[in-house]
């Protein structure tokens, strides 16, 4: 099915470019999030009228998303999980928990689906986490799980 993208998307094409993607993808996500429309002769010549408004818009998503980059790019956060006495987790550390983390901390709303650990965090330590901002904006901070208490 063919569809004209709305905004850049990661790994799947920029403003105004007509794609072919799978139906299910196209109905479900692209065009029920906004983030596409189908490939009419009629939207493509609309997208073509509106194409510098919504780059313009994209610019500006993009430049929050380099200033939210700036605040949380690099940094280190602490949580505290329940372990064994081999340090391993009771569960692991999800994308939800960074995400309610994060704003705690600073005070930034980054929805989980933004959040990708790099490796899975099921034990105590250090690991390095993506935050995907924008489809040309991402950060990296650093996760560090502490042990608070173990359990015999």
């Amino acid at each position: 099915m063919k569809v004209i993208l709305l905004e850049n998307l990661k790994k799947i094409g920029s403003i105004g470019e007509v794609i072919e993607v799978k139906r299910g993808f196209a109905r479900n996500f692209l065009i029920a999030n906004k983030k596409a429309l189908y490939a009419s002769k009629e939207n493509i010549s609309q997208v073509e009228k509106i194409k510098s408004e919504l780059s313009k818009k994209d610019n500006e998503r993009k430049q929050d998303a380099k200033k939210i980059a700036e605040q949380i790019n690099k940094k280190e956060y602490k949580i505290k999980k329940l372990s064994t006495e081999n340090n391993e987790l009771y569960g692991s550390v999800k994308p939800t928990e960074i995400s309610k983390l994060i704003k705690e901390t600073n005070k930034l709303d980054i929805k989980p689906s933004m959040i990708e650990p790099i490796k899975e965090i099921k034990s105590i330590g250090k690991f390095k986490v993506k935050i995907y901002l924008h489809s040309e904006v991402d950060a990296e901070i650093l996760i560090n799980v502490e042990s608070a208490e173990s359990i015999q």
